[in-house]
């Protein structure tokens, strides 16, 4: 693989796995437009490490807390053990839906017209649960019965186009979290299912082989996840997910165009 893709590819992934626009769905879409040749799920997986560490590392005092709240027993450190539990619940529907779709995944659901679909029908599903919800709770108001809905909605997350970011932030607007807590919570809960799909593949990953481009992937999705993260957070200060809704719209009438342009 030529570096200097897999380092677009990595930047690509790094933005595109915390912005609701979907990582996926992009990683389908940029082989295929360009016509370069599609890595495998192994090149797609070193990609995700490199956003699990962008998260780590923006969020380390989080998990750091998080860690150390086992050693204490204040309200802080309960605070932090519930959200520990939370994020938990919320990955296992995800983790068992990858597990169980997982040949859906390398097959049907990488056509474009897959992810063109998903983008625009899950474009009105955030921009109903940005308009509709309360928006006022915080990160502390998720208990176990929101931990295992926004659980529920990352497994639609598994077709490239949904976005897991998307489905997670939608889930938690929907049950009255604030903008940036609801992106938080997403973010946070993204560590164990991107640990998990990083595991599940690293024989293959080291079976594909380990070399500059894969290294250079997981570099620069590290570097564009973790600003990908701080440029949303900022936003999210003044706007709203509407932006990201016309968007996806836009791109998924774009690539529609484009597969009846190539007949």
């Amino acid at each position: 693989m030529e570096l200097l893709h897999a380092i677009i590819l990595g930047i690509v992934q790094g933005i595109t796995e915390f912005l609701p626009i979907s990582s996926s769905g992009h990683l389908v879409l940029f082989p295929w437009i360009f016509d370069w040749t599609y890595q495998g799920v192994a090149f797609d997986a070193a990609l995700h490490i490199g956003t699990l560490t962008g998260v780590l590392a923006y969020f380390w005092q989080h998990w750091k807390s998080i860690i150390f709240s086992f050693r204490r027993r204040d309200e802080k450190d309960h605070f932090y053990q519930k959200l520990l539990l939370f994020i938990v619940i919320a990955t296992v529907p995800g983790a068992v839906g990858g597990l169980l779709l997982e040949d859906y995944i390398e097959g049907i659901f990488r056509e474009p017209y897959v992810v063109a679909s998903a983008l625009i029908i899950f474009s009105f599903v955030i921009f109903f649960a940005d308009r509709l919800g309360n928006k006022v709770n915080d990160i502390s108001h998720i208990n176990l019965k929101s931990a295992i809905i926004i659980g529920l909605f990352q497994i639609l997350a598994l077709v490239p186009g949904v976005s897991r970011s998307g489905a997670t932030i939608s889930g938690a607007l929907f049950l009255g979290l604030k903008r940036e807590e609801a992106a938080k919570f997403s973010f946070l809960l993204s560590a164990p299912i991107i640990f998990g799909a990083g595991i599940f593949t690293l024989p293959e990953i080291i079976r594909e082989g380990i070399d500059a481009s894969f290294i250079a992937g997981i570099l620069s999705s590290a570097v564009a996840g973790y600003f990908a993260i701080k440029f949303l957070f900022k936003f999210l200060e003044t706007r709203s997910y509407m932006v990201f809704v016309v968007y996806r719209i836009m791109l998924g009438i774009g690539i529609f165009g484009l597969i009846l342009a190539r007949g």
